[in-house]
C-alpha cells in the first residue's frame, strides 16, 4: 500500500492522509501497511490518523529504545486501540492506576504459576470466606494438586481423541491444546471438562479488527463479553458455594478475598493473554522442526536424554506420566537445544505491531530529537528487529545456533530480540508459556512421527510463512497446512 504524503508537508513528521482506507489497512495489513509508509517517508517516524487519534510510527535502534524503555508510555492504554476502545485524552487513566493494575495481576498471577504450585501444589493454608449461607464454616486450601502432571493428562486425553494415525490442523487441534491447558491453569477442572464452555470461550476476535466500525460485529462485542462474563461466573459461584475448597486456581483466588468480578476479569485477561501468542508458537515449532530435520532430530534426543537421566527408563507408564515425573527445574534448565529452537520461531512467527499511548508529558524519542506528543499513540513492527540483516544474518533462514557465544546475533542492538518483551514489559508468564510448550513439544515428538502435508494429503515441498498482516494470530500464508501423524509410543 502506497503511503499519501502531502508534498507541502513540512512539519515534522510526515503525516499521512486520515483516508478510510489507510485507517482500514492499519487494521486488516498493519505489516504492509507499516512497512510501504516506511519506504515511502524515507523517514524513522512517520504519523497517521485513526478518527481522532494521532499514531506515530517508529522504527530504528533509538526509537525502539523509546518505545520500550520510556516510563511515559503506556503499555495497556496504547492496546485499548485494538480491543476497540476510543478514549479521549481526559479519559486516559494514569500512570499510578495503570502501574496498579499491573502490579495487581502479576502478583496474582505468579501466584498461581509459581514453580511449586506447578510441581507439587505446594502448602499453603489460606482461610477462605464462605457464602452467607455456609458462613458457619472456615474453609482453608491445604495441600494443593501438582499441576504438572493434571496438564499432562489432559494433553493426552486430548490427543487420543485424534486416533492412533490421521490427519491435523495443527492451527486448529494443537492451538485447542493451549487454551484448554491455560484454562485449565486459570480456572477449574469442572470448567475445562465442559467443551461446550471451552468452545465459547475461544471467542471470535472479529470484533477487534475494525473496532470504530458500526459492523454487526460491534454491535455484538458488548453480548458477547457479557456472556463471558456470565459464563465464567457461574463456576465461580459453584466453587464459593463448595463444602470442600480445591486446589484449582478459582479457589486459590477465593481464598485471597477476591470479588466473582475481580477473579472472573483476572481469568480473562490471563487466557487471553496466554493462549494467543504461546498457541500460535507451538505450532510452529512443530512447523519448523519437521522442515528441519537435523534440528528435529537434535530436540528430540535431548527430550529422550532429559527422559532417561529424570524417569525409570524401566517404567511401563504410559508417556504422558513419565513426562510428568520430570522435576521444573530440569524443564527450565536443561534444554538448551530447545531454548535456542523456541527463540528462534519466535524471532521469525512474532513481527507484528507493538502498541502504546503516551500518558504524561511529551516524549523525545531518542537520538532525534522528534517529540511525541501526550495522548498520542505510538507503533514499533517488531519485524523492524527480528527481520533486520544489519542484525541477523539471513533473517529469514531458521538457525537457531545464531544464539550461541561467539555469535549472539541477539546482542548486536539494544533490544534486538522482542519475544519475551524487553525493557518495562517484560512477560510475566514466561516460564508458563515455555512450559506448556514444552510440554506438548515432548508428548507429540516422542509419541509421534509426522509429516507436513497439504490439503490433498501430498507431502508438502516448502514450508508456509507467517502471514504477518494477521495481526491477533500469525497463521500460515496460503493454503492450510496439515500434519499427517501416526501415534508411536502410548
Amino acid at each position: 500500500m502506497t503511503a499519501i504524503l502531502s508534498p507541502q508537508e513540512s512539519a515534522w513528521p510526515p503525516k499521512l492522509g486520515a483516508f478510510l482506507s489507510l485507517r482500514l489497512a492499519f487494521f486488516t495489513s498493519r505489516y504492509d501497511f507499516l512497512k510501504s509508509n516506511f519506504k515511502t517517508a524515507k523517514d524513522e517516524v512517520f504519523k497517521f490518523n485513526i478518527l481522532q487519534h494521532s499514531v506515530v510510527a517508529i522504527k530504528g535502534e533509538e526509537g525502539r529504545k523509546t518505545f520500550f524503555d520510556n516510563k511515559n508510555l503506556s503499555f495497556t492504554e496504547g492496546y485499548k486501540v485494538l480491543m476497540g476502545a476510543a478514549p479521549r485524552l481526559q479519559d486516559i487513566s494514569t500512570g499510578y492506576e495503570e502501574q496498579e493494575n499491573v502490579t495487581w495481576f502479576n502478583k496474582h498471577l505468579l501466584m498461581l504459576l509459581n514453580r511449586n504450585r506447578l510441581a507439587d501444589g505446594g502448602y499453603r493454608a489460606v482461610p477462605r470466606p464462605r457464602a452467607p449461607a455456609l458462613a458457619t464454616k472456615t474453609d482453608f486450601c491445604g495441600l494443593a494438586s501438582p499441576v504438572v502432571p493434571i496438564l499432562f493428562a489432559d494433553i493426552n486425553e486430548q490427543m487420543e481423541l485424534w486416533g492412533r494415525s490421521g490427519s491435523i490442523d495443527p492451527f486448529k487441534n494443537v492451538y485447542d491444546l493451549v487454551f484448554l491447558m491455560t484454562a485449565r491453569m486459570a480456572t477449574c477442572r469442572e470448567l475445562t471438562q465442559d467443551m461446550a464452555v471451552v468452545q465459547r470461550l475461544q471467542c471470535n476476535p472479529t470484533a477487534l479488527l475494525l473496532p470504530w466500525l458500526p459492523t454487526r460485529a460491534k454491535k455484538d462485542k458488548n453480548a458477547a463479553t457479557q456472556e463471558l462474563f456470565t459464563t465464567v461466573d457461574k463456576f465461580v459461584e459453584d466453587r464459593k458455594q463448595a463444602k470442600v475448597p480445591s486446589s484449582d486456581a478459582i479457589d486459590v483466588l477465593l481464598g485471597q478475598g477476591l470479588s466473582n468480578q475481580a477473579i472472573v476479569g483476572f481469568i480473562l485477561g490471563t487466557m487471553f493473554a496466554g493462549v494467543l501468542n504461546t498457541g500460535i508458537n507451538v505450532c510452529w515449532i512443530l512447523l519448523y522442526l519437521r522442515a528441519n530435520p537435523t534440528w528435529q532430530r537434535d530436540v528430540t534426543s535431548e527430550l529422550k536424554s532429559l527422559v532417561a537421566q529424570h524417569t525409570d527408563t524401566t517404567s511401563s507408564e504410559p508417556l504422558h506420566k513419565r513426562l510428568s515425573a520430570i522435576p521444573i527445574s530440569a524443564w527450565e534448565d536443561e534444554m538448551p537445544i530447545f531454548e535456542r529452537t523456541l527463540r528462534e520461531t519466535l524471532r521469525l512467527v512474532m513481527n507484528g505491531a507493538a502498541l502504546r499511548r503516551n500518558i504524561f508529558e511529551d516524549v523525545e524519542i531518542t537520538g532525534n530529537g522528534k517529540t511525541v506528543k501526550r495522548g498520542e499513540f505510538m507503533t514499533y513492527q517488531l519485524a523492524d528487529a527480528h527481520l533486520n540483516s544489519k542484525i541477523y544474518q539471513s533473517p529469514n533462514d531458521f538457525d537457531p545456533d545464531r544464539y550461541l557465544p561467539g555469535r549472539e546475533e541477539d546482542k548486536k542492538e539494544a533490544f534486538a530480540f522482542l519475544g519475551w518483551g524487553v525493557g518495562r514489559h517484560p512477560c510475566t508468564g514466561m516460564k508458563v508459556a515455555k512450559m506448556e510448550i514444552k510440554m506438548i513439544t515432548a508428548l507429540f515428538l516422542l509419541g509421534y512421527e509426522y509429516d507436513l502435508v497439504d490439503a490433498k494429503g501430498q507431502t508438502s515441498t516448502s514450508l508456509p510463512r507467517p502471514n504477518y498482516n494477521d495481526i491477533h494470530q500469525a497463521r500460515p500464508i496460503g493454503e492450510p497446512c496439515y500434519f499427517k501423524f501416526k501415534r508411536v509410543v502410548d
